[in-house]
């Protein structure tokens, strides 16, 4: 009963028992939440700091496939080059855009979706022959896709063959066919020349292919295969319509490109007629030249001949039956007299010209030299004809730079001289060929209307300006979101923090002892023993205090004891 008694008079001392603190009332809770403060605060300022120093991101690729896209990425983290992926599009820093894709380009990516010829690199043993055709047969098309795509109006391209089976009878042999479905670019066509190299590449590709079995479509369904209304009515050959419009706007930009220089521009309008003979003549041409006098001759060959018989006797006498018949015999030698009375010797000429008894005959023949000329011309396509060109050339503008006020004048005479020579010689004008050039000078529409001065722009409206006040103000409100993070809520956390830390650093030193008086140092030292002993007592009550609960925890039918006798001395 004495210690029950003690224990009540201890408990009576101590008062009701107070609440237990909470987690966070323990310095262990205050720590954590402490902690957990600084944490967030700090990782606000990470996310303001990145958000100021994120790059911008475009786009790299976009409307890639899975197998593209995987590949990619495979190499940009290859590459440590930081990306992001927004569905089929790949995202990387605007800096790094063209780099990477030089990079990617040299390792054949992006591909395209299209499986070529690695598809045979992993051909499995025992594969049927159906399915080795079909590997074949997809490895084509998609070599073949690739190479459409490298046409820089082609975006996208998908071929398919129609390889019929062999057959060892000619009459059932068939003709393999193909499709090409092409994506262009956006805003781009192709042109004629393009679409037949297209044709013909993919005929040149599969055996047996001609290129009338190849149908060309593009993404809106056109077919662009069948270029027969490509041409006019007249078939004329597109080329040669493209080259003249290609010659007469080189004209064109000759004529201008030398004029605007002296009249400003604007002030200046041209066209160009070109008349172009695409057609190929061959011409053959042979000639002769007189060739008689007085035009010198020349004797190619000559030949004459003297032919005579001496033994011959001429017929003489009077003509008639009696003469032709021969004479008889002679009794005496038949001579005419000489001329000094003599008789003449056997075979000399006689008056007549001609020997007694001699037949002669002289033949000559000469051939000339005939002159000939024998010409072959062959002309090209694409012969200027005839070239036609007006210009139009504006009147003189004069503005009064204070009024804005606009006066007009016309080209001297001799300015407008200078001006045709000019574009005679841009144009490469021939007077044989039949050329014309027509240079006017007149006032264009809305020549003489006042120029309006532009109001300088105010500098808040300045684009270069807007961009580096964007700039600035994204610096300005990262630093005041910052600082106002660090200044207001993280530095009062740390305080209690470093304090702590400099109490555990510092140590602190003895002061020096203080200079009393005797009844000073009296009084100091009851003062300090009325402390000790109230220390002494409070010591006690609470070592009493801290008895009667471990009392109570180790017999607690003692302090139930004591209860009652409460409970029994009130009632």
């Amino acid at each position: 009963m004495a210690e029950a008694a003690e224990v009540a008079e201890l408990v009576d001392e101590a008062g009701p028992p107070a609440a237990p603190p909470t987690f966070l009332q323990t310095p262990m809770g205050k720590n954590i939440a402490l902690g957990v403060g600084i944490s967030v605060v700090i990782a606000l300022m990470t996310a303001i700091w990145l958000w100021y120093t994120a790059p911008e991101y475009k786009v790299l690729f976009s409307g890639l496939s899975d197998r593209d896209g995987g590949a990619i990425t495979a190499a940009l983290d290859q590459l440590q080059v930081k990306h992001r992926i927004e569905g089929s599009t790949i995202l990387v820093p605007s800096e790094q855009v063209h780099d990477v894709r030089f990079k990617l380009a040299s390792q054949g990516l992006p591909k395209g979706g299209n499986v070529g010829f690695e598809l045979m690199d992993n051909q499995k043993l025992g594969i049927s022959q159906n399915l080795e055709q079909l590997n074949v047969k997809r490895a084509l098309e998609g070599e073949l896709a690739r190479s459409i795509q490298t046409v820089s109006t082609v975006s996208a391209a998908r071929v398919h063959l129609a390889l019929p089976d062999k057959s060892v009878f000619v009459r059932e042999q068939q003709k393999p066919t193909a499709s090409v479905v092409l994506t262009l670019q956006n805003n781009r066509t192709l042109e004629l020349h393009q679409i037949n190299a297209i044709i013909h590449l993919v005929a040149s590709s599969v055996p047996d292919l001609t290129p009338g079995n190849v149908t060309l479509v593009d993404q809106n369904g056109n077919l662009l295969s069948d270029t027969s209304k490509q041409a006019g009515a007249n078939k004329l050959d597109p080329n040669q319509l493209k080259y003249v419009q290609a010659l007469q706007q080189n004209i064109v930009k000759q004529v201008e490109s030398l004029i605007i220089p002296i009249v400003g521009q604007g002030n200046v309008r041209a066209e160009a007629t070109a008349d172009v003979d695409f057609a190929t003549v061959d011409t053959a041409a042979e000639s002769f030249k007189p060739n008689s006098p007085p035009e010198p001759q020349a004797i190619r060959s000559q030949q004459t001949s003297d032919v005579g018989n001496p033994n011959t006797v001429p017929a003489v006498g009077v003509p008639g039956a009696l003469s032709n018949q021969p004479p008889g015999a002679n009794a005496a030698p038949v001579q005419a007299p000489g001329a000094n009375g003599q008789a003449a010797a056997p075979g000399t000429v006689t008056a007549s010209g001609a020997a007694p008894g001699v037949t002669t005959r002289k033949d000559a023949t000469t051939n000339f030299e005939v002159d000939k000329t024998i010409r072959y011309e062959q002309r090209g396509q694409g012969v200027i004809k005839r070239m036609s060109v007006g210009v139009v050339v504006n009147y003189k503008r004069l503005v009064d730079k204070a009024t804005g006020k606009v006066t007009i004048k016309a080209l001297t005479d001799a300015e407008k001289a200078q001006i045709t020579e000019l574009v005679k010689q841009a144009m490469g004008y021939d007077d044989k060929r039949g050329d014309t050039l027509n240079v006017s000078n007149v006032p264009f529409d809305g020549v003489d209307k006042p120029v309006e001065i532009p109001p300088p722009v105010p500098w808040w409206k300045d684009p270069e300006n807007l961009a580096l006040a964007k700039e600035g103000a994204k610096f300005l409100a990262a630093a005041i979101a910052m600082s106002y993070l660090f200044f207001r809520i993280l530095r009062p956390m740390l305080r209690p923090i470093f304090r702590k830390l400099d109490e555990l650093t510092t140590v602190p030193e003895p002061p020096p002892p203080p200079v009393v008086d005797e009844e000073e140092e009296a009084e100091l030292i009851k003062a300090s023993e009325l402390e000790h002993m109230e220390a002494n007592k409070a010591q006690g009550y609470r070592e009493n205090l801290q008895m009667a609960k471990n009392l109570s925890k180790e017999d607690p039918r003692v302090v139930a004891n004591v209860v009652k006798a409460w409970v029994g001395a009130n009632e």
